[in-house]
């Protein structure tokens, strides 16, 4: 208990805790701009300073111009695109193929979560009816449950992530902004 503890610099010409010039630096770099508490974590000059690849960068061009895909504005906007350019805007087809996978690589866990909890509901939920009635879901109506999940994630990607990206929310609504019927 009573040990003394001495701590010594390896080049004796230094005090000790003297740090050097670099790493004076990463410690000014790191706290420069940190946010506080409840703040989110980067501005939204950061957020539009963004290196995006061609593809994001128009499809964001389109969500700012025109706002929300339920807003009247974009649907109009849409219609007088072509039918590739309105592909790109709408749908996202490597969400399609690996939705859980991709929202995640995208950081829109949260989104991503939420539909997965809306597939588990919705997956046990006939399944628990179905057994109930004592029949075998059928599998047609199996086929048709996971193109529709899967065109949730086709659909809700783009804009998901302009939000994230372009105005820095990321809630956990899966279809925010979205015209869903």
């Amino acid at each position: 208990m009573g040990r003394e503890i001495s701590y010594t610099a390896g080049d004796s010409s230094r005090p000790i805790g003297h740090r050097p010039a670099a790493c004076k630096k990463l410690v000014d770099v790191s706290t420069e701009q940190r946010p506080k508490k409840g703040q989110n974590m980067s501005s939204t000059d950061e957020l539009q300073n963004h290196d995006a690849s061609p593809k994001w960068k128009e499809r964001f061009a389109f969500f700012n111009q025109h706002g929300s895909p339920k807003n009247p504005t974009f649907s109009s906007a849409l219609k007088q695109l072509t039918t590739r350019k309105r592909m790109l805007i709408n749908m996202n087809f490597i969400a399609i193929f690996f939705g859980p996978v991709y929202l995640f690589v995208l950081g829109l866990w949260k989104k991503n979560l939420a539909l997965l909890a809306i597939i588990v509901v919705v997956s046990f939920s006939l399944s628990l009816i179905f057994t109930i009635l004592g029949r075998e879901l059928p599998y047609a109506l199996g086929s048709g449950l996971n193109v529709v999940f899967a065109l949730m994630y086709g659909l809700s990607a783009n804009y998901a992530y302009y939000l994230k990206q372009e105005k820095g929310s990321q809630g956990w609504n899966p279809f925010e902004g979205l015209k869903i019927v």
